[in-house]
């Protein structure tokens, strides 16, 4: 634990990010999860939503979300 009251704060500020962050992303990679398993244009389309939603709110990169729909719609693509 910290002696220091910035350090407390910081522990707690991070504890309070954490929790919001689970949610946003336990949703992403279950959408992930769900359209590599059965690829169709609807799982697509939630799967899109979650990943923006995610890189919105900064639980993870530009970079990463552009990878994650480009990933998911070769797939589809590839299946046609």
């Amino acid at each position: 634990m910290p002696n220091i009251k910035s350090a407390k704060k910081r522990v707690k500020v991070t504890a309070v990010k954490h929790d919001s962050n689970i949610g946003p992303k336990g949703a992403m990679k279950t959408a992930v999860k769900k359209a590599r398993k059965d690829i169709n244009q609807e799982n697509l389309n939630l799967a899109n939503k979650r990943i923006d939603k995610a890189c919105n709110k900064g639980i993870i990169t530009k970079n990463k979300a552009a990878r994650l729909k480009s990933n998911l719609s070769k797939k589809l693509n590839e299946t046609k």
